[in-house]
């Protein structure tokens, strides 16, 4: 399988490496580390010496109980990145709902959109649909203000598998070619840990859906639910999860350790090989 995202084609016969470049000062693990542009691009650069397959680039936390920032707001925040790392060797994603943010990440040399709203908000879909770029359609319940108070399914494995199928539709009636395609099961976006844990374990039931599947588990409150641990003391767990997530069929682990993840995988890919 292979994903079309702008001038890269990624293949994903192995599983791929996506470093968190958070670019906020609020995100939940490391909001305000890279909020300065030379911090930013420091890392970026880091990331992919430790072996990042791709980076994303997000200006505006989408924690439980975030605050929404305004558009220009956000693309002060994340365009000056972009355009610093051009020409680097591995595509950039521009982490956004917002469909004027995504037409300037684009514009900024962006060449995948990783939309945590599924490309609903008005204007989303045009924004994308005859760039060329991927585009990640996530699944949540409720918005990041409120979608932690009180999720509720009747089966969140079915109803998430229904309403990614639902949008690849809506994106390819767009002109969204398939190959452009991923999908995010939206772990903690408006869900409770047994729902995560339901999603985790039968992730492979995405794969009906016939596109890739990214798995962002890294650092997470479920993972501090299980362990007890504080969030800067989930780098095990965060590395189980992606592995586990591998495991069950995920062609893309989004994470903030991005060297040990990668070693992890050595070792997986190498057993798996064998």
């Amino acid at each position: 399988m292979q994903l079309l995202c702008g001038s890269f084609t990624l293949d994903l016969s192995l599983p791929k490496v996506m470093g968190i470049v958070n670019v906020t000062p609020d995100s939940f693990s490391d909001g305000g580390r890279y909020i300065s542009f030379s911090n930013a691009i420091d890392h970026a650069y880091q990331l992919i010496e430790d072996g990042a397959d791709m980076l994303d680039i997000g200006g505006e936390s989408t924690r439980p109980g975030a605050a929404e920032v305004s558009e220009q707001e956000e693309m002060d925040r994340v365009l000056p990145v972009i355009e610093g790392l051009h020409g680097i060797s591995v595509p950039i994603s521009i982490d956004t709902w917002k469909p004027a943010v995504m037409r300037a990440g684009i514009k900024a040399g962006a060449s995948m959109v990783n939309d945590v709203n599924a490309l609903q908000a008005e204007g989303a879909i045009q924004a994308v649909s005859a760039t060329g770029v991927a585009v990640c359609l996530m699944h949540k319940q409720g918005t990041p203000q409120s979608m932690q108070q009180q999720p509720d399914y009747a089966d969140v494995v079915a109803e998430v598998v229904e309403f990614l199928k639902k949008q690849i539709a809506v994106a390819e009636e767009a002109g969204i070619e398939r190959g452009r395609l991923v999908i995010d099961p939206g772990f903690g976006f408006g869900k409770t840990l047994a729902h995560n844990l339901a999603l985790l374990r039968e992730l492979d039931s995405l794969s009906v859906l016939g596109v890739p599947v990214l798995a962002g588990v890294s650092r997470k409150s479920m993972l501090g639910a299980i362990t007890g641990r504080e969030v800067n003391e989930r780098l095990a767990a965060s590395v189980a999860a992606a592995m586990l997530a591998v495991q069950r069929g995920a062609a893309i682990v989004r994470v903030h350790d991005v060297r040990e993840t990668v070693d992890a995988l050595k070792i997986l890919n190498a057993v798996s090989e064998g």
